[in-house]
């Protein structure tokens, strides 16, 4: 049974456009970068170059969206991009996608590909359910600073994901806190795939069969199971 999410109705009153796909994985293995997930970033950039055909990452509609909603909630979204473009405008600009470990890559990989935020979280560090909600500002969120764990706060009025403990990413998907973030020894994980109109719910279950395909051959022994999108307009 996949973890409970919740969207908050202050949220799909801000992006009514809103949707998002969740996949599990528990009996993962992970570990450092190999040639295999480098080499699904390094295809990843190419379908994105392809895909672009010369345009920006902000000049794509989905893209293009995602920053109205950032807007929308007070963020600036050419300084705080979303995942998604983050991750886009590095390939473009540097020809490759760091390497961080190979679930990581694998994840990135889909987000690259496909210009869609993608977020992994590890279920053993998840505190209950998870939320979806505008922050009042209170909210602790677990980040690192100088090679330190460090403790800020979102700022009102944010969207931020959140569990029981406190919240897991900022600006929607814009920066993972370290506490819930996959790691070298992570073996269950939640993968959050999130959308925003005009990307259709088929193009939402593309990218997340693409995803869980990849799991399963990366880690054969793993049990995943792919949500169903939850939109509204689905």
């Amino acid at each position: 049974m996949l973890l409970t999410l919740h969207v908050s109705d202050d949220v799909r009153t801000l992006a009514p456009g809103f949707g998002y796909l969740a996949v599990e994985a528990h009996g993962l293995t992970n570990g450092p970068s190999d040639d295999h997930s480098s080499a699904l970033l390094d295809e990843a950039t190419r379908r994105l170059t392809e895909r672009l055909a010369g345009r920006a990452p902000q000049d794509d509609p989905h893209i293009a969206a995602w920053r109205a909603a950032y807007a929308a909630f007070g963020s600036k979204p050419s300084r705080t991009r979303n995942s998604a473009e983050a991750l886009a405008r590095r390939a473009l600009a540097d020809g490759s996608l760091p390497r961080i470990n190979r679930l990581v890559d694998l994840y990135n990989a889909i987000s690259v590909a496909h210009l869609i935020p993608v977020g992994g979280e590890d279920l053993d560090h998840i505190q209950g359910s998870m939320r979806l909600l505008r922050a009042t500002g209170e909210e602790p969120f677990v980040t690192a600073a100088g090679g330190e764990h460090v403790i800020e706060h979102p700022e009102p009025g944010e969207v931020v994901w959140c569990d029981e403990k406190g919240v897991t990413c900022r600006r929607w998907n814009w920066r993972q806190g370290t506490r819930t973030r996959l790691t070298d020894t992570s073996v269950n994980a939640l993968f959050l795939l999130e959308r925003m109109a005009p990307m259709t719910a088929g193009e939402l279950q593309t990218a997340a069969a693409e995803l869980a395909e990849s799991l399963q051959k990366m880690c054969p022994d793993a049990r995943i199971e792919v949500g169903r999108p939850q939109l509204r307009d689905y």
